[in-house]
């Protein structure tokens, strides 16, 4: 009967296993893996043949424009070995099937953002205590829960980052052929400083910090609840990292035959790019859980360059400035678009000494439209540079977006509309308002408006209205190319009318009894003269 009972007890698990396996949509998935990874005889898997499966392997890691911290490296050599470590229970013979889908579970399963932060800090710290790094995070286990205590510091925060970039990176590249090729690691400092700046009591300007330097300590606790407000879908990177791995062992088996993961040299280099760089896409798309996210992550790991120049609709470098220009190369598009506004605002009593550049950007869920009044019916607004912070509909007001040009018609009007774009407030006392020149942009304070939550959009916004020079701005189509095909065969159009309209059919006019110009002039020399009507 013992014997018996243990075997309706081994179904039962194996049953619950395979049910929690199933309602995450990957079963099949791991039966094909763990066919390919198990030993015939055991039917199970060795840890360092799954820990190979999980590692992180590059040739050559660059980091854009920061240096990396000391033992990076070493820390991303032992990620695949922590994922095993912590998630999937090896016995003597190995992982068997049970543990095997129990691990896939609590990495890949359904549970709350937080329980998923947990699980990725978990790893980061098991991986960083592995590299011979100090870290002061600590984690507290229950029945129910676990809770991360302690603190982190800025350029460990930094590293945290970067492992999730590198498993995301991984997540859509599962299919690559070249993945052990040089990575550039974006700069990541403008996440970091929205971190410093929400959980640490500084009142220094942080845009001046050195996050190499920086030993301000941030609580985990803080950390947490940081994470979850701004980046609330940082943590999905570990459960798609997980997955696009296991996806990857069954269709290259030959990866277990290589040496196993290792990371070479990591250097700093500095990239020239847009003002959409890599960085500031992966931070607006950690706010997305929607089609936008992809289109916006398209821009953080293209496949091939068609798919980032394609996106690109308007820059003031490449296209000039001024609304007639921005308006010839958006107008039409019918899709979500992303516009970003980079400007320097100076002591003009000071000869411009302390300038402060920054970056702020707007999201908008359709086209621009020429209107005098407010329209749209959801958009969010963004402070990109030097700190990330994101700014939502607060529900209170839908005045979104106002994009206005001038009138085509020579009407007098009275009270004349702003001739501009504008996000948030009221006409002419928007939140964000660019001239019709795009030379000066206006930032009004957060009580102006009730369109958006409130915050600062710079570092050293006041309550007075704050203007600025203009240095570039950007519109980037996030409606596939579908809504890009849809705006060129518009403009195909209109510049088809346009060229007929230019053209003059000479036989019209060729006789000189039937022309325009003579019955004008006939009229002129006699008005009273009757003109027979052809019928």
């Amino acid at each position: 009967m013992g014997a018996t009972s243990s075997t309706e007890q081994a179904t039962s698990e194996q049953r619950e296993a395979e049910s929690l396996a199933a309602s995450t949509g990957g079963l099949s998935l791991l039966q094909h893996v763990f066919s390919n990874l198990s030993h015939p005889q055991t039917h199970s898997i060795s840890p360092s043949s799954l820990q190979q499966s999980f590692g992180i392997d590059f040739e050559k890691v660059e980091c854009e424009a920061i240096e990396s911290p000391i033992g990076f490296a070493e820390l991303l050599n032992h990620v695949g070995s922590s994922i095993v470590d912590l998630f999937f229970l090896a016995e003597k013979g190995g992982i068997n099937w049970i543990e095997f889908l129990r691990g896939y579970t609590k990495c890949c399963g359904r549970t709350s953002a937080s329980n998923s932060l947990n699980n990725l800090c978990r790893v980061f710290g098991m991986a960083a205590e592995k590299a011979g790094l100090s870290l002061k995070l600590k984690f507290e286990f229950d029945d129910t829960d676990c809770k991360m205590t302690g603190s982190l510091l800025a350029s460990e925060l930094l590293m945290l980052l970067w492992v999730c970039w590198l498993m995301s990176w991984h997540h859509r590249n599962t299919n690559n052929s070249k993945q052990k090729a040089n990575h550039i690691l974006p700069d990541l400092s403008h996440i970091v400083l929205s971190a410093v700046e929400s959980c640490s009591d500084t009142s220094s300007d942080i845009k001046n910090f050195n996050l190499s330097e920086l030993n301000i300590e941030l609580p985990a606790g803080k950390i947490h609840m940081w994470a979850l407000r701004t980046v609330p879908f940082l943590a999905d990177s570990f459960g798609q990292f997980v997955h696009a791995k296991l996806r990857k062992a069954v269709s290259q088996e030959d990866n277990l035959e290589k040496s196993g993961p290792s990371v070479g040299d990591i250097s700093s280099t500095k990239c020239t790019t847009c003002l959409l760089t890599p960085g500031r896409a992966w931070a607006v798309s950690l706010n997305l859980r929607s089609i936008l996210h992809e289109e916006i992550v398209k821009t953080c790991f293209p496949n091939n360059a068609y798919e980032t120049d394609e996106n690109l609709l308007y820059r003031s470098g490449l296209h000039g400035r001024g609304m007639n220009r921005f308006w010839a190369n958006v107008e039409g598009y019918k899709g979500p678009l992303l516009m970003l506004i980079a400007a320097s605002s100076d002591d003009a009593h000071e000869g411009g000494k302390d300038a402060k550049e920054w970056i702020i950007g707007a999201l908008t869920d359709q086209g621009f439209e020429n209107k005098d009044t407010f329209y749209g019916s959801s958009c969010s607004v963004y402070a990109l540079s030097p700190v990330f912070h994101t700014f939502s509909s607060s529900g209170k007001e839908k005045n979104f977006i106002y994009s206005h040009l001038h009138p085509t018609g020579r009407l007098y009007e009275p009270h004349p509309k702003p001739v501009g774009i504008g996000f948030g407030g009221t006409i002419g006392n928007n939140r964000i308002f660019l001239d019709e020149d795009f030379a000066r942009v206006t930032l009004n304070h957060h009580a102006h408006d009730k369109t958006y939550q409130p915050g600062s959009l710079c570092p050293g916004q006041g309550y007075l209205p704050l203007k600025a020079s203009v240095l570039d701005v950007e519109v980037w189509g996030l409606g596939g190319r579908s809504a890009k095909e849809v705006q060129n065969a518009n403009q195909k159009r209109e510049d088809l009318f346009t060229e007929q309209r230019r053209k003059i059919d000479l036989k019209t006019f060729s006789n000189w009894e039937d022309s325009p110009e003579k019955m004008m002039m006939d009229m002129m020399s006699n008005p009273n003269t009757v003109q027979r009507e052809e019928r």
